[in-house]
């Protein structure tokens, strides 16, 4: 089934950015929000983020930022919509409300995903009438530029589901990951949780600047990353042997440096130090200064990795060849 009308239920700005996705790849979309300013946010959004994905030629032709429409409540945005991507707030309670409400409401064929970053949908999904069209759909902040997309289905989501969400977002352009087990976080959260809590435990032991903690990702690993993640970069660092010869040779001090990593408790105290140390590497710029440099730099990032909305590539597809300077 082509999905060609997608409801937006939340529209800050995970919602917000969802909606400038979809609508770049020529799907309509009905929104909803509480917010008094909902609207007037998300249309102001869309219209920013609209140049930028036309600098990735992420927009199909015939995509108009103007395919969008606002609604007083949920349920009548869902409303002959064919994939509800709800971005509410990260309360489960209210997610199992909600969804028993949209679920009441629509198709049985319609799908329903929740953009949760660290929810089980098997919760989310309880008090549904048809749990088996309720899967999670986590994206990555700004959905409408970053392609990642976990994709994790609940006790009762059926595998048709889980296809067909997959699909979908493959159609508008992301890379979704099936992730097969549920765990609270996902998997890429969790990921980020691991390397966090060892700069945490760097700071305050005294070992490094927070400044410093972030220029030894930013200036060091993370440029690999934008390329490969953590298995394939340490496949490259054991040579010709790859990942046979990282193991033979070091397996044991890696697993050393795994076994001395700390165990950071986010006390008042940790946390002021954590605060204070951001205030002064961010030297005064503001947040939305950060953030529009942030999405300036992934444009040019994206291009570059070949990873942009446009068509977002597999490991398998990407030349892996290292340059032979």
């Amino acid at each position: 089934m082509k999905r060609t009308r997608a409801a937006v239920i939340g529209a800050g700005t995970i919602g917000a950015s969802w909606a400038a996705n979809f609508l770049a790849r020529g799907v309509d979309v009905s929104a909803y929000d509480p917010s008094p300013d909902a609207e007037s946010f998300t249309r102001r959004f869309i219209e920013s983020a609209w140049k930028t994905l036309q600098k990735l030629d992420a927009v199909v032709p015939g995509a108009s930022p103007q395919r969008i429409t606002f609604h007083r409540d949920p349920v009548s945005a869902v409303a002959g919509a064919h994939f509800v991507q709800e971005s509410g707030p990260e309360r489960e309670d209210f997610k199992i409300a909600l969804f028993a409400e949209l679920d009441a409401a629509l198709p049985p064929e319609a799908i329903l995903a929740s953009s949760s970053s660290g929810l089980l949908i098997t919760r989310i999904q309880s008090r549904c009438k048809h749990p088996q069209r309720c899967v999670l759909g986590h994206p990555f902040n700004p959905p409408h530029l970053i392609p990642l997309v976990e994709v994790v289905g609940g006790a009762q989501t059926s595998p048709e589901t889980v296809m067909a969400t997959m699909e979908f977002y493959r159609d508008i352009g992301k890379k979704p990951i099936h992730i097969k087990k549920e765990v609270r976080g996902h998997v890429a959260n969790r990921l980020q949780a691991a390397l966090w809590r060892e700069a945490v435990h760097l700071v305050a032991e005294g070992v490094v600047s927070v400044a410093d903690a972030d220029a030894a990702i930013a200036f060091g690993p993370g440029l690999r990353w934008a390329l490969m993640g953590p298995h394939l970069t340490f496949h490259l660092a054991g040579g010709q042997g790859g990942m046979t010869h990282f193991m033979a040779h070091l397996a044991a001090p890696m697993q050393s440096w795994m076994d001395d990593l700390g165990q950071p408790r986010l006390t008042p105290q940790v946390q002021s130090l954590i605060i204070d140390g951001v205030a002064k590497e961010t030297a005064g710029r503001t947040v939305a200064d950060l953030a529009r440099w942030r999405d300036e730099k992934l444009v040019e990032i994206l291009r570059v990795s070949g990873a942009s909305c446009t068509r977002c590539v597999t490991a398998d597809e990407r030349t892996l060849t290292p340059p032979s300077h």
